[in-house]
């Protein structure tokens, strides 16, 4: 069930009722921000806050947040110019951009610190939040984060292309005209591992999603600058690299890889591994990009590890 909040922002979401989705546009500086909520089953779980990656939105995190409605109060944001948040006034859609946007939101709801979900952007995003904000982050749980990959997978570099001056407008010529259920169709190819377990309703709910969006704008321009956005990441160094501050990171974190993925590799992991201090891996072999809507009973169960190894006392995790 969705309700709809009416159409003053605001900085906070009420509480949902139990198994209910809520949702409401919350005013940042510089921008406004969708964001939905899922009704946890009691009052006084944990805040838990879901960023989700390139082309993605608060959709992308329905089903965890559904199974994981008994342990957390999950928020999730879309960022400035996806899903249904307008591009930012000043056009600056870097990974630095993003993650102030999310800092942004979490201090005006007062929901930090908050346990703290990224994918692919969103893992980037989430990483540069959880080391220069660790008063904000309780744990971090990436999916398939962003971390540079140098060189990236060939089946990632048609990603990487939209950041070239010149491609978006080729996408959208090469396009038009053709179905949108196609054009999904290589879109779900690309993110899942095996699109066939998509059900039915969920493949139709996708496809009007990716048929709203492209009828925007804005979008094919928000690719592009958030593409270019992580190409900037990927070549920083000094303690503004990702990697670097990954290894500042101090709050437990859970990784998860698929080893279908066809934008991140696992081989990804090793390194991430041996860059946060205090984490842990599960490795989906079925899974592609998108785990957390492939596999979600899966990552929630590993969540809820991570949740109970954090909510005992600190000799007993020694």
């Amino acid at each position: 069930m969705t309700s709809g909040l009416g159409e003053m922002p605001e900085t906070a979401i009420p509480a949902a009722e139990p198994g209910s989705r809520q949702v409401r546009d919350v005013v940042v500086p510089g921008c406004a921000l969708h964001v939905a909520a899922t009704g946890p089953d009691r009052a006084g779980l944990p805040p838990a806050v879901f960023v989700h990656g390139l082309g993605g939105s608060t959709q992308n995190w329905e089903l965890l947040m559904e199974r994981l409605a008994g342990d957390v109060d999950g928020h999730a944001v879309d960022l400035p110019g996806f899903g249904q948040s307008p591009p930012p006034d000043d056009a600056d859609l870097s990974v630095t951009a993003h993650m102030r946007a999310v800092v942004d939101y979490l201090e005006l709801a007062g929901r930090g610190p908050v346990h703290l979900f990224g994918n692919s952007l969103g893992g980037a995003v989430a990483t540069r939040l959880a080391a220069l904000r660790p008063d904000l982050v309780r744990t971090l749980t990436l999916i398939s984060p962003a971390l540079p990959e140098l060189p990236p997978q060939h089946t990632a570099l048609p990603t990487g292309l939209l950041a070239m001056p010149g491609v978006p407008a080729a996408f959208g010529k090469l396009t038009r005209g053709q179905p949108v259920e196609q054009q999904t169709e290589a879109l779900l190819d690309l993110c899942y591992g095996d699109p066939g377990l998509i059900d039915a309703e969920r493949r139709r709910e996708m496809v009007a999603e990716y048929q709203r969006r492209m009828a925007l704008p804005y979008t094919m321009d928000v690719l592009a600058r958030t593409a270019r956005g992580i190409v900037r990441a990927y070549t920083e160094r000094g303690p503004q690299s990702l990697w670097k501050q990954a290894e500042r990171v101090t709050a437990p974190v859970l990784l998860v890889y698929g080893l279908r993925d066809k934008l991140v590799s696992y081989r990804m992991a090793r390194r991430a591994g041996q860059a946060f201090r205090d984490s842990r891996l599960l490795v989906l072999p079925e899974a592609g990009h998108v785990a957390m809507m492939e596999y979600p009973e899966l990552v929630a169960a590993q969540f809820r590890e991570l949740l109970a190894l954090t909510d005992r006392p600190e000799a007993a995790r020694r």
